[in-house]
């Protein structure tokens, strides 16, 4: 996912609803379709082998590459086979597809071990194999340029400090506690303020890439770290995205190779050169920049509905990846239990009113571009809030990006009229651990914008197993980190939602309207 914010730093902010199911009496339960949706979703289930496509064949799948191209052809056809009605692909604007064709990284002197390390996206490779020295050269501040110039020509420059690599004492992979979802039920006390001055920081970036690049580099190193600045490593693991202001624009000047690095790599690199013994590299980099289409796509089927059929309910995952791993849990998860979910509604023949819309977004890692252009375009533009008639439409919007883990609630994103809804919706899920209704808002996927138009977009809670402890943007987000038992469950989670949401009588509630958001000047 673009970087959201992790579900367990999602929890700390903003509100939170209380449980009361004596409201939730009056709401219908189809436990009849229930039954078909659980026979299906538990005893047949597809899921795991749609994963597999998606991972193993298809992954990892970096929006505008080949293979998400390829990835994208393969779903339409699942669909199609699967009898789904309408399937196709909208495309947005992008910017040119950027594939890693090779990487080969070594130390040669003074002891030969190779490297475990990843390109950065759309930054170039080494036009084969190139050798030189490893430098530690910190940029922080203007007046560090002139202590590096001159001085950098060829080498593999080392350009953040090593930090502290803290064990981990306790188990990477997590599931919620009664007690912690019990806290997600509970409203906690306003909010934090924030802001602060000092330097631009993407200006500086820039100043300091063109730096390196007029200097000659042959690769700019870092090493795994998150966002809150804090080392990780874990046995090689490579959490590693884009570099800083990298351009999809072809006609943008490229910027020199930059190359993320395993701490544990990096940091022996770096306390060799600390005793002032020379580090040879070796780096062969082929990266592949493809200009000619620049647009992106997401990719759309539906199951069409009876007496209104002309509205609809929806339900979507970002298709997307970065380039490490195969994008198993961030997120091939989610769109395999989408997947799922519409095949189980299809093939099971449970009566749907509304037409059932499945929706696939491209472009979420880079700022939720693919659900951000399909909601312009169909129902409104938060930037003037003026409403499309399919505005009027929409019963509700349902998202899966958070990893592989059980589904355990729902986050309302402050729409108090939908609680009592989905507390009579969960019922039939309580014996699988699904109980808590939280009205806090949780961000960074493409329920927001749903949200931000003032349509009922809604993201699951879920267990986070090893999402932001290994997975995560990282090299070992393949599909051996993914739970069966969970991803099955919440197929079926998912189609009961669904289903009963595209059965009401009524579209869902919805909050009262947001004010335009003109976007902030110098963004798009």
């Amino acid at each position: 996912m673009f970087k959201r914010p992790a579900v367990a730093a999602a929890i700390t902010v903003l509100l939170v609803m209380p449980l009361a199911a004596e409201l939730s009496q009056s709401e219908k339960v189809d436990l009849d379709a229930v039954y078909r949706i659980k026979e299906e979703g538990l005893q047949r289930s597809r899921v795991m082998d749609i994963e597999s496509y998606l991972t193993d064949i298809y992954g990892p799948r970096l929006t505008n590459s080949p293979e998400i191209k390829e990835a994208a052809t393969w779903t339409q056809t699942t669909m199609k086979e699967w009898g789904l009605a309408n399937v196709h692909t909208e495309s947005f604007p992008f910017g040119r597809g950027w594939q890693n064709q090779r990487m080969a990284a070594m130390a040669v002197t003074p002891r030969a071990y190779p490297l475990i390390a990843y390109p950065k996206a759309w930054t170039p490779g080494t036009n084969g194999p190139i050798t030189g020295d490893a430098i530690v050269a910190v940029i922080n501040n203007e007046s560090d340029f002139e202590k590096f110039r001159g001085k950098l020509r060829g080498k593999f420059v080392l350009t953040v400090p090593l930090g502290d690599v803290p064990a981990h004492f306790d188990a990477q992979g997590r599931r919620y506690t009664d007690d912690q979802l019990s806290d997600l039920a509970r409203q906690p006390q306003g909010g934090r303020g924030g802001g602060g001055g000092g330097q631009n920081p993407q200006a500086f970036a820039r100043k300091r890439t063109q730096f390196f690049l007029d200097e000659g580099v042959a690769a700019l190193l870092d090493y795994s770290r998150r966002p809150n600045g804090q080392a990780n490593g874990d046995g090689g693991t490579v959490f590693v995205q884009g570099a800083p202001n990298v351009s999809r624009d072809p006609k943008d000047p490229l910027q020199p190779p930059q190359v993320t690095l395993a701490v544990e790599h990096y940091g022996r690199i770096v306390r060799t050169l600390d005793k002032n013994i020379p580090v040879t590299l070796q780096f062969d980099i082929q990266n592949r920049f493809f200009d000619t289409d620049t647009t992106a796509v997401n990719i759309v089927g539906e199951i069409p509905g009876s007496d209104k059929a002309d509205e609809i309910v929806m339900l979507g995952a970002h298709f997307d990846s970065w380039h490490t791993g195969t994008g198993a849990t961030d997120n091939a998860a989610g769109s395999a239990v989408m997947l799922e979910a519409m095949r189980i509604l299809k093939t099971t023949g449970v009566k749907l009113r509304r037409t059932v819309r499945l929706a696939l977004w491209t472009g979420e890692e880079q700022g939720l571009l693919g659900s951000k252009e399909y909601v312009k375009t169909h129902f409104a533009d938060p930037a003037t809030m003026q409403l499309k008639p399919e505005h009027a439409k929409l019963a509700g919007y349902f998202n899966v990006d958070n990893g592989t883990g059980q589904i355990r609630g729902v986050y309302l994103q402050g729409n108090e009229g939908v609680a009592p809804i989905f507390q009579s919706w969960m019922e039939p899920f309580r014996n699988m651990g699904m109980t808590t209704v939280a009205i806090r808002n949780t961000g960074g996927t493409d329920h927001q914008s749903f949200d931000a138009v003032g349509l009922p977009g809604f993201q699951f809670i879920q267990d986070e197993i090893e999402y932001n402890a290994r997975t995560h943007h990282s090299n070992m987000d393949l599909y051996e980190r993914v739970q069966r038992d969970d991803m099955m469950r919440n197929a079926v989670i998912v189609a009961s939602f669904v289903y009963h949401a595209a059965n009401r009588d009524e579209k869902l509630p919805r909050k009262p309207l947001p004010k335009p958001q003109p976007p902030a000047r110098g963004t798009n």
